[in-house]
């Protein structure tokens, strides 16, 4: 379950998703009893998956780790990766906003 953001920004992150030119990220907290230390996940969406295909491959992410849910494609970012990728790819708002840091 996603808390910490509204209805707007997931609106504008699916339809972003949807588009598929580029790959777009979304952060929010998050409870998933597999991982009781983790509190919040970005999911990096996009629905050409040969561009999320390529922008994982550059983060060292598998393509059998991309989630198909709803018709959303995305990896989901969690702990120590989930800053490596925010800060290499300049969302440093969204380190800020859920004080990631």
């Amino acid at each position: 379950m996603a808390f910490g953001i509204n209805r707007k920004e997931l609106n504008d992150w699916k339809l972003a998703v949807k588009k598929g030119d580029q790959v777009v990220f979304i952060t929010h907290f998050w409870i998933h009893p597999k991982y009781p230390s983790i509190k919040t996940v970005t999911k990096a969406g996009s629905s050409n998956l040969n561009v999320l295909i390529k922008w994982g491959n550059r983060h060292g992410l598998k393509k059998e780790w991309i989630h198909h849910r709803e018709g959303y494609p995305h990896f989901d970012l969690i702990g120590d990766k989930q800053v490596e990728i925010l800060e290499k790819e300049g969302i440093l708002d969204q380190i800020d906003r859920f004080r990631l840091k």
